[in-house]
C-alpha cells in the first residue's frame, strides 16, 4: 500500500515538472498551426491605443484627394495638348503642311538638332523649312524614306536671313548653341525696340519670307563691328514635340 502511495507521489511530480514544457510544446504546436494569428490578434490589442487618430486620417484623405487632382489636371492637360495636336494636324493637310513627330534629340547638342518621324516617303526634303508653334524652328538637312534630321536656329551653324518688317531693318540671325540666338543688323544704325518682331527676309534664299521666327529680347547697340541683339525664339526647340514640314 506504502509502494503504491509513493509510486503515485513520484508520478505526480513528474507531472508536475514536466507540465510546463508540456505547455511550452503545446503552445508552439497551435502558433505553428495557426501561423501566429494569435499573437497578431494580441499585438493589435495591446497597441490599438496608439493607432493614428481621426486628425491623421483627415491628412491621409486630404493627401490622396490632392493625388487625385493633381492626376486629373495632368490628363486635362494631355487631352487638351492632343486636341491640338489633332487640330493641327487637319490645319496641316489644308494647307499643305507635312506634320511629324519629333522622335529623338542629339545627346550633348541640345540646341543643335532633332530627329522627326518622317522622311522621303512623305514628301519631305533637304532644305525644306519646319515650323514649330507659333514660328520657324529650321530646316531640313538630311532625310531617310522614313526620318529627317533638322538644323535649328540655334544651332552654331545655323544663319538665317531676317529682318523687322515695322521698319524693315534687315539683319542675319546666328545660332549660338543656347536657347538665345543672337541677331546681327546689317544696319550701323538701327531702329529697333526690344519687343520688335523678327520674321524671315524676302531675300533670304533658304526660307520662305515673312514667316515668324522670334521677338527681340535686348540690344547692344554699342557692339562691334555692328549693332546686334538677342531674340526670344517664337516656338521653343526645348519644348517642341510636334512640327510642321513646308514642302517644296
Amino acid at each position: 500500500m506504502r509502494a503504491r502511495f509513493f509510486g503515485a507521489s513520484q508520478r505526480g511530480r513528474l507531472l508536475r515538472r514536466f507540465f510546463p514544457w508540456f505547455c511550452l510544446t503545446g503552445a508552439l504546436f497551435v502558433v505553428r498551426l495557426t501561423k501566429g494569428a494569435g499573437f497578431t490578434d494580441i499585438y493589435a490589442f495591446l497597441t490599438r491605443p496608439f493607432w493614428p487618430g481621426q486628425a491623421q486620417r483627415v491628412w491621409i484623405q486630404s493627401a490622396l484627394n490632392a493625388e487625385h487632382q493633381a492626376k486629373l489636371n495632368l490628363l486635362q492637360q494631355e487631352n487638351k495638348r492632343l486636341k491640338m495636336l489633332l487640330s493641327l494636324d487637319r490645319n496641316s493637310v489644308r494647307q499643305g503642311l507635312v506634320s511629324a513627330a519629333v522622335i529623338s534629340r542629339r545627346q550633348g547638342g541640345w540646341w543643335h538638332q532633332l530627329e522627326i518621324g518622317k522622311g522621303l516617303l512623305s514628301g519631305i526634303a533637304k532644305d525644306d523649312i519646319v515650323i514649330g508653334p507659333g514660328g520657324l524652328v529650321g530646316r531640313i538637312t538630311s532625310v531617310t524614306p522614313s526620318t529627317a534630321r533638322v538644323l535649328l536656329l540655334t544651332s552654331p551653324s545655323s544663319r538665317v536671313a531676317v529682318w523687322i518688317s515695322r521698319n524693315q531693318q534687315h539683319g542675319m540671325l546666328l545660332g549660338t548653341g543656347t536657347n538665345r540666338p543672337q541677331l546681327v543688323f546689317l544696319n550701323s544704325e538701327p531702329e529697333v525696340l526690344p519687343g520688335d518682331l523678327v520674321s524671315t527676309s524676302p531675300v533670304s534664299s533658304l526660307v520662305p519670307p515673312n514667316v515668324p521666327v522670334g521677338v527681340i529680347q535686348s540690344i547692344d547697340f554699342d557692339a562691334l563691328p555692328s549693332p546686334n541683339g538677342r531674340v526670344q525664339l517664337i516656338a521653343a526647340p526645348e519644348l517642341i514635340d510636334w512640327v510642321q514640314i513646308k514642302t517644296r
